[in-house]
């Protein structure tokens, strides 16, 4: 699939409604910018602390609280949307160096059950208690989108250079899940897509520490890759659910 087979976004006006989970991040901010722009009437940002600090502001902002690490959290901002459900769910969330420092292990012998943990709970169980307490709000007659952030080193069969361990670890079950999640929800929601999507090698916080030895051109900006993901998201149909797909539109192999 590639960007010029999906539709003009803006023919079906869809989404009308959204929720980004991860707004505060250079990647969650342009998202919500970028669907604002698009005409998205009604945008729930959710960050740590319930604030908003994007660039785009106004009615159509709707910030929220929750902590990825607190399924308690999740399920009261699930409540506060249950009436009036978005039409498009993207999970903003991830790591890749911790907060003291400790990036992707280049070697088995650099693993420890602390980082592994960490990992997971943020890149997999995270988006997947999202999504538990998100996906009981869509209705089942209508178009529905949930995507959460992925990466091609999360591919098994792609995977020729190894290391970065619970990272590519962590973005493998994230797939495995989200095709559970899609296989499970298309036998009641025949709209539905649930999938992954990886934005490229955005200029964030994130990718800083790995920055200089890119090729030129490979880095993108956080509004460059908001743009390619949601004219990839707008465009997927029912049947690309459960699949993993690039910034460009192309499906990444399990």
């Amino acid at each position: 699939m590639t960007n010029q087979e999906h539709p003009d976004p803006k023919a079906d006006n869809f989404p009308r409604s959204a929720a980004v989970f991860g707004s505060s991040g250079a990647i969650g901010e342009a998202l919500c910018c970028e669907l604002k722009k698009r005409g998205c009437d009604r945008i729930y940002a959710g960050s740590r602390d319930g604030s908003w600090q994007g660039r785009s502001d106004g009615p159509a902002i709707h910030p929220f609280a929750f902590e990825l690490k607190d399924e308690m959290s999740i399920q009261d901002a699930a409540n506060v949307m249950k009436q009036d459900p978005p039409e498009c769910v993207i999970v903003a969330t991830g790591v890749l160096t911790l907060p003291d420092g400790t990036g992707p292990e280049r070697t088995y012998k650099r693993l420890s059950s602390e980082t592994m943990a960490e990992v997971f709970a943020l890149n997999t169980i995270g988006p997947a208690l999202i999504a538990k307490h998100m996906l009981p709000l869509i209705p089942r007659d209508r178009r529905f989108v949930f995507a959460a952030l992925s990466a091609r080193v999360g591919s098994i069969s792609n995977n020729g250079l190894g290391g970065w361990h619970s990272y590519r670890a962590s973005k493998a079950a994230l797939n495995m899940l989200l095709k559970n999640f899609a296989l499970e929800m298309g036998r009641t929601h025949k709209e539905s897509v649930i999938v992954g999507i990886h934005p490229g090698t955005v200029d964030s916080a994130l990718s800083q520490p790995f920055q200089s030895n890119l090729p030129e051109g490979q880095l993108t900006s956080p509004n460059q890759a908001a743009a390619n993901m949601v004219t990839v998201l707008t465009g997927l149909k029912a049947q690309d659910s459960g699949k993993t797909f690039d910034f460009a539109g192309k499906e990444i192999p399990a």
